[in-house]
């Protein structure tokens, strides 16, 4: 009989072994605190995470790639080409918190070259196979939850592969109590019938919601079909209504009655069931001329359920069927039409399904992530949303460029969707203009935090700063002094928000002069009374410290809103980077501390 360990003595023993280094110490306090029942699998290292020991991720926009909207109004969508853990530890700095919705189609790991790992392919013979793969989406899934807002939702593709092993990853990864549905998709609708058992038509979707208690469904459009179960044979004020079933179980005594129908038929609910209305409620039912009873008068009766009443939306089924979100070959066809007739792309997945996710549980002004972008479906299904129903939604998707995907297919296809494309049929296919495109690459620069260091991540974190405020267009400062001191400030507006970028804190003092003689800029609803300023210039300011030189700004301080850089990146990546212990500047950067471990699973 096995013997109970108590595990935090035991914690504590291997806290003071000696002739242990920190990797084994750690390895054994992992193997103590690993739980009886869930997944186990063994860590394996990723060159990009070795690299981000070492280096920090910046995003350089690539301009001659930008696609402008057709109005100043018009919603920025992103693209970024670059692996995309370095891509995701970047957006913990511009995005944390404020994604709705995230949707991804990662590899399916089915043994057939699907599946890349340190640019080697897995194959179906690999021991750790099912290990890599979740060693590898664990680290990713573990930043999609912070960048999640405390509303937002995860979807995520799989086939049969990995959906077991997926299921109990997200449960550690979200919660158990966080799980919303598994969403089955036919993918397929003829059977091959070279299978030699079965032959698979349907694919998963798995959902989690960062907490549930907040996650919010706007259910799906009423359909044409569900709105022809209405009617009004007998010309009720009200409008079109349904009939409801009035028997329900379990039964209640209480609720057990006869009911005599104006024809004079006697009916009691059947065998084990009651009725739904209490006697006294029936008879006011009736009253309200909201119990059918059939033409003559002698139908058991039924409740009307008037259209009017019922809200405007359905509740999502958990099989979604080819003929309401498109199937695998919908989706090619339709890239295929994208890129006259080519096909540079294999199994997309229908804009339709995409539009579905996004519909459930986006507002009108969320932002919507894909890491995972393939040939760009998603930012796809987000702008044809937003024409449907006059939203303002932003689309952020992040691809390698392996074999060229990001530059020939992922921007290609958007790109023509947002100009117009012809169809090889020759048919004309108008372009979404309400929407602009940038792209990005990811770059690295050194993580050792020296002064030489920082001013260069302050010089590259312009990008990452217009991103963050979604400002991107330049202002002049109309000032001759200013002017002279260009290359240590830019201006940044968009309506009536404006951001200032200070690269060096000589520029401070004349900034704050500026500030002090310039009126403030008008807001969207006119000038300021009684001079209260229009929304605050966000200014963020190059410090070698969390210091955003406060006390200087502080005859302005209700024109700004300071923020030290590169400090607050510091801050947002340490989080999420891969442990680096080297000591730099007599402090230690330790990119271990995410606190996964400390957040709850509400």
């Amino acid at each position: 009989m096995a013997t109970k360990i108590n595990r935090e003595a035991l914690r504590q023993r291997i806290k003071t072994l000696a002739g242990l280094s920190d990797d084994e110490r750690a390895a054994l306090l992992e193997l103590v605190n690993s739980k009886k029942y869930g997944l186990v699998w063994e860590n394996h290292p990723e060159e990009v995470e070795e690299r981000l020991r070492t280096h920090l991720p910046v995003l350089d926009e690539v301009p001659e790639r930008y696609i402008p909207g057709s109005s100043a109004s018009s919603p920025n969508h992103i693209l970024i080409e670059g692996d995309n853990l370095e891509a995701l530890t970047a957006l913990t700095y511009t995005h944390e918190g404020r994604i709705d919705v995230i949707y991804i189609d990662p590899p399916y790991n089915t043994g057939n070259k699907d599946f890349s790992y340190n640019d080697h392919y897995v194959d179906a013979d690999d021991d750790y196979r099912h290990s890599k793969w979740l060693s590898f989406m664990s680290k990713r899934l573990r930043i999609a939850k912070r960048l999640l807002s405390d509303r937002g939702v995860i979807f995520i593709s799989i086939d049969d592969n990995e959906q077991a092993n997926l299921k109990l990853l997200c449960d550690e990864m979200f919660g158990r109590g966080n799980f919303i549905a598994q969403v089955i998709w036919e993918r397929a609708y003829a059977p091959v019938n070279l299978k030699k058992h079965f032959s698979e038509s349907h694919d998963y979707i798995v959902c989690y919601a960062k907490r549930v208690a907040n996650a919010i469904c706007n259910g799906l459009p009423r359909t044409d079909e569900a709105n022809s179960k209405y009617k009004n044979p007998d010309n009720d004020p009200r409008g079109l209504w349904r009939t409801d079933n009035l028997a329900v179980g379990p039964r209640v005594e209480s609720q057990v009655y006869e009911i005599t129908t104006p024809s004079g038929r006697k009916v009691w609910p059947p065998e084990g069931y009651c009725w739904r209305l209490s006697k006294e409620r029936f008879e006011e039912y009736v009253k309200d001329n909201r119990i059918w009873f059939g033409e003559n008068g002698d139908l058991v009766p039924a409740p009307k359920r008037f259209m009017a009443e019922v809200k405007n939306s359905m509740t999502p089924m958990t099989v979604w069927k080819y003929t309401e979100v498109g199937h695998s070959q919908d989706a090619m066809r339709s890239l295929r039409d994208i890129f006259d007739g080519k096909v540079l792309f294999t199994y997309p997945k229908s804009v339709p399904l995409i539009e579905r996710v996004v519909r459930l549980y986006s507002f009108k002004d969320s932002t919507v992530l894909d890491f995972f972008a393939g040939s760009g479906t998603t930012m796809h299904a987000v702008m044809q949303l937003n024409k449907e129903d006059g939203g303002h939604r932003q689309c952020i998707l992040v691809t390698n460029n392996e074999n060229k995907i990001c530059e020939e297919v992922t921007y290609e296809r958007n790109r023509r969707v947002i100009e117009g494309y012809t169809t090889p049929k020759g048919v004309e296919v108008e372009g979404l203009r309400d929407n602009s495109l940038r792209y990005y690459r990811t770059r690295l620069l050194p993580r050792q935090r020296t002064n030489r260091n920082m001013r260069d991540l302050m010089a590259a974190a312009t990008d990452l700063l217009c991103i963050k405020e979604d400002i991107f267009e330049e202002l002049r400062i109309q000032n001759l002094e200013i002017r002279n001191i260009r290359k240590h400030v830019r201006l940044f507006g968009k309506g009536d928000r404006q951001m200032m970028v200070i690269y060096s804190e000589e520029a401070i003092p004349r900034i704050v002069q500026w500030l002090k003689t310039t009126p403030p800029l008008p807001s969207s609803e006119g000038w300021p009374k009684a001079g209260v300023c229009p929304n605050p210039i966000k200014i963020y300011t190059f410090s070698y410290t969390n210091y955003a030189y406060d006390d200087d700004f502080a005859e302005v301080e209700d024109r700004v809103q300071l923020c030290a850089l590169p400090a607050a990146i510091y801050e947002a990546y340490r989080r999420v980077l891969p442990q680096e212990d080297r000591y730099y500047d007599n402090e230690i950067i330790d990119g271990s501390d995410t606190n996964e471990g400390k957040e709850d699973n509400q």
